[in-house]
Order: structure tokens, then sequence, then C-alpha cells
């Protein structure tokens, strides 16, 4: 019996483990089967992707710098979406965007600190 391609039903040829005919019947495939039946998801992550990469954009000395509020802000951040938030034992809590975070400070200021 011949195997056929997962996404166009050509018949297939080559290797025995081979599931599609090409890489545009897999790139269909996979889009198809990730393709979110809303785009709530899609949009948080994307979210999160923008935090991540504003945070990243500051250098840091010793895992750690300090930047105003309105940098942060010119650039798109959106304090609204965090992957967690970590409470230390005095009560100070960091929202983190998965190995980044940021400590809200006095004036206006925020501390971004990378998570060993």
């Amino acid at each position: 019996m011949k195997k056929k391609c997962e996404e166009c039903g050509r018949e297939l040829m080559g290797r025995t483990d081979k599931k599609f005919c090409s890489d545009y019947c897999r790139n269909a495939y996979h889009n198809k089967l990730n393709k979110d039946s809303n785009n709530l998801i899609r949009n948080v992550n994307n979210r999160l992707r923008k935090n991540y990469r504003i945070l990243d954009s500051f250098p840091l000395k010793e895992g750690k710098t300090t930047t105003p509020k309105s940098k942060l802000i010119d650039k798109g951040f959106d304090f609204e979406h965090f992957t967690n938030l970590y409470t230390t034992k005095k009560g100070t809590v960091y929202y983190f965007v998965y190995d980044l975070g940021y400590l809200p400070l006095d004036n206006d200021f925020y501390m971004i600190v990378k998570r060993e």
C-alpha cells in the first residue's frame, strides 16, 4: 500500500517515513494545524514577544539596569502582559516576561533584571 501526502493526498515517493510530497504541503498542513480558532492566543503571544524584545534591548550591567517608564512606553511596552510574578521575602514584586523582569521603582523608573 502506497502512502499518501497528509495535505493533498498525492502518492509519496522516496523515504518510507515521508509524510508530505513537498515543502508547500508540509507548511500548509502545519499552518492549518496551528491555526487558532480565535486570535486571542496569537495576540497574547505577540505582545509577550514584543515585551521581551523591548526588555532585551536594554544593555544590562551585572544582570540589571534602570530606565524611565517613558522609554518603555515609547518603545511600545505593554505593562498588562507578563508571564509570571516573583515576590521576594521582603514583599517586593517583580514582573517577568520569561527570564527578563522589571521592578517598578520611585519617580516612574523601572529596574530591568535577568533571572539566572
